[in-house]
C-alpha cells in the first residue's frame, strides 16, 4: 500500500498553508536568537511547492518526495532548505529501494532523519530541528500499529519543541549568542513541528 496521489497533494498543500500561516511566528522565534529570516524563507519555499503541487503529486511517491525535496533546496534561504529537502530526498530514495508507506513509515522517516544529522553535522541536544525530528522517530519506532499513533506523534512533537527552550544552541547562527540562546524555542524545531502537526491534522480528518 502507498499514499494515493490525491491524499498526498492533501498533505503536502495542508503543510505549505501552515507554514505560510506560522511565518510570522517563525519570523518572531528566529529574531530572538538567529537572522530572523526563518519565516520568510519558509513561507518562500513553501509558496513554490504550492505552485507546482500539481506536477510533483502527479509523479510516483518517491519521485515526487526528490522534487519536494529539490524546490525547497532551491527556494528556502539559509539552512532550512537543504535541511528540510534533504529529509525528503533521503525519504524519496528510501522508497525507490522498495520501501512502501505506510508500512515502512519509521524506516522511511529514519531516513530522512539521518539525512538532516549529516547535512548539519548535527545531533539531538544541539538545539536544532533533529530535537523533534528523533522523538517523533522514537514514537514511529516503537509505538507502529497503535490507533493512537496519530495523536503520539502529534504530543511527542509538542513536547518536544517545548524542550527546546532550556537547552543552549551549539549548531547554526544561535550557537553563536552562547547562554544566550537559553530560553527561546528554537526555529527550526518550532517549524517541524508545524509540519508534523499539520500532516497529523489532516490525516486524522481523513475517513
Amino acid at each position: 500500500m502507498s499514499l494515493q496521489p490525491e491524499t498526498f497533494k492533501s498533505l503536502v498543500r495542508a503543510a505549505a498553508e501552515r507554514v505560510i500561516a506560522s511565518a510570522p511566528e517563525l519570523t518572531a522565534l528566529d529574531q530572538a536568537i538567529g537572522d530572523g529570516d526563518h519565516g520568510a524563507n519558509m513561507k518562500r519555499g513553501f509558496e513554490a511547492v504550492l505552485g507546482k503541487l500539481d506536477a510533483i503529486g502527479a509523479q510516483p511517491l518517491d519521485e515526487a518526495l526528490k522534487a519536494l525535496g529539490k524546490t525547497l533546496v532551491m527556494t528556502v534561504g539559509g539552512a532550512a532548505g537543504p535541511l528540510y529537502g534533504s529529509f525528503l530526498m533521503a525519504a524519496g530514495d528510501a522508497l525507490s529501494r522498495s520501501k512502501r508507506l505506510p508500512e515502512d513509515l519509521a524506516e522511511v522517516f529514519g531516513s530522512g532523519v539521518i539525512a538532516v544529522s549529516a547535512r548539519g553535522r548535527s545531533q539531538p541536544g544541539e538545539k536544532t530541528m533533529l530535537d523533534v525530528l528523533c522523538p517523533v522517530l522514537e514514537v514511529l519506532k516503537t509505538e507502529a500499529g497503535r490507533p493512537d499513533l496519530i495523536e503520539r506523534v502529534r504530543v511527542a512533537a509538542s513536547e518536544a519543541t517545548a524542550r527546546t527552550v532550556p537547552m543552549q544552541a551549539t549548531k547554526g547562527r544561535a550557537s553563536f549568542l552562547g547562554a544566550r540562546s537559553i530560553g527561546h524555542v528554537d526555529p527550526g524545531a518550532r517549524s517541524s513541528c508545524v509540519l508534523l502537526h499539520a500532516v497529523c491534522n489532516t490525516l486524522e480528518a481523513r475517513p
